[in-house]
């Protein structure tokens, strides 16, 4: 080889390592699963060949995220971040966010998806209704729960699963939802701890941190009816898990997830650029068709048929749903949890 090749090969080398060297990686908090592969597989992928970066997930739940930023809020373990709605009004309130920057596409969003003046926004919605067994509600003939007051029924005594309502958004909604039937409210959940050891309670076989074991409890037959959303139970019956969802009478609970931008991190602009992406009519199709992610742009064109039926689906339950009051909540979370753990699961 003579020198002039050999020139022209050391200077491809070297701009090859500095194009590479180049790359950034951004971190993302959001709930694993799924959900992550969706976003891996389908999503990111776009978004690292646009910008020339590198996208890694750091999976939990909202609380675990929470917990890990606020620990580090100087030098935040990830730059974006998705938690539950309520939750992640927790976030804004501590200071964890940086306002989204104002582009096109957070004009296109629902307006109930912009979260506390643009400082989050809503990357996708559902409801939290009631999950259960199928296999084993047609096995023993057990018509489809139609009442967040079935939690309390004898007959699933042993078989109920409950998420852990400081650890789990579908485990306070379950729980505030019992304690709207039994005469309660956002501002008065006297009824729902003390009245959950004669109902609720003696039915409970497990309370569990998240909802990561129950395709594993329902196909063992260990769980009957757990606190659910519909996307999540269309996802687990993809894969082959004996589960249906059922809207209660009183209503299912809005759950949105919401998205932003940690404060200080140390890529601010390329994580508000990741922010956007995912919030893009083409992310959110590819969200709904393999995560089952409701979208939160109406200007999201879906394909496939299963997709559709679910968005029909959604808009019959969002007739009845209900939305907490997300700034009485957190102002008293703290204490719930608390007596949770002293009286509850305990």
């Amino acid at each position: 080889m003579n020198i002039q090749k050999i020139g022209l090969l050391s200077a491809a080398l070297l701009t090859a390592f500095g194009a590479s060297a180049q790359v950034k990686t951004l971190y993302i908090g959001m709930n694993g699963g799924t959900t992550e592969q969706a976003y891996v597989k389908h999503v990111f992928p776009e978004f690292e060949k646009k910008f020339n970066a590198k996208v890694v997930v750091v999976p939990g739940t909202s609380s675990d995220i929470l917990a890990k930023v606020q620990a580090s809020k100087e030098k935040p373990p990830v730059h974006v971040m998705h938690l539950d709605d309520g939750v992640m009004m927790r976030a804004i309130r501590m200071g964890l966010c940086q306002k989204l920057a104002d582009t096109p596409v957070l004009k296109d969003l629902y307006a109930t998806a912009i979260m506390a003046g643009g400082m989050a926004a809503g990357v996708s919605v559902t409801t939290t209704g009631i999950g259960y067994n199928k296999k084993m509600f047609d096995e023993k003939k057990w018509p489809a729960p139609t009442s967040w007051m079935d939690f309390a029924d004898a007959k699933y005594k042993g078989k109920v699963v409950f998420q852990s309502a400081p650890s789990s958004s579908y485990g306070l909604h379950g729980f505030l939802m019992i304690n709207r039937a039994m005469g309660g409210n956002e501002k008065n959940v006297e009824p729902g701890f003390t009245k959950w050891a004669s109902t609720v309670g003696p039915n409970v076989l497990e309370y569990i941190p998240s909802s990561a074991k129950l395709s594993e409890m329902v196909q063992t037959g260990d769980a009957a009816i757990f606190p659910l959303t519909p996307t999540a139970v269309d996802g687990l019956k993809a894969k082959g898990i004996p589960m249906e969802y059922a809207q209660p009478k009183e209503g299912s609970v809005v759950l949105m997830v919401g998205q932003c931008v940690t404060a200080n991190n140390d890529a601010p602009e390329l994580a508000q650029k990741l922010s956007e992406f995912m919030l893009q009519p083409f992310a959110q199709a590819a969200m709904m068709e393999h995560a089952t992610q409701i979208p939160t742009n109406p200007k999201t064109q879906l394909t496939s048929a299963p997709a559709i039926q679910m968005m029909d689906q959604f808009r019959g339950y969002m007739k009845n749903a209900v939305a907490l009051d997300w700034d009485t909540i957190n102002t008293v979370r703290p204490e719930w949890n608390s007596r949770w753990s002293r009286t509850i699961e305990k």
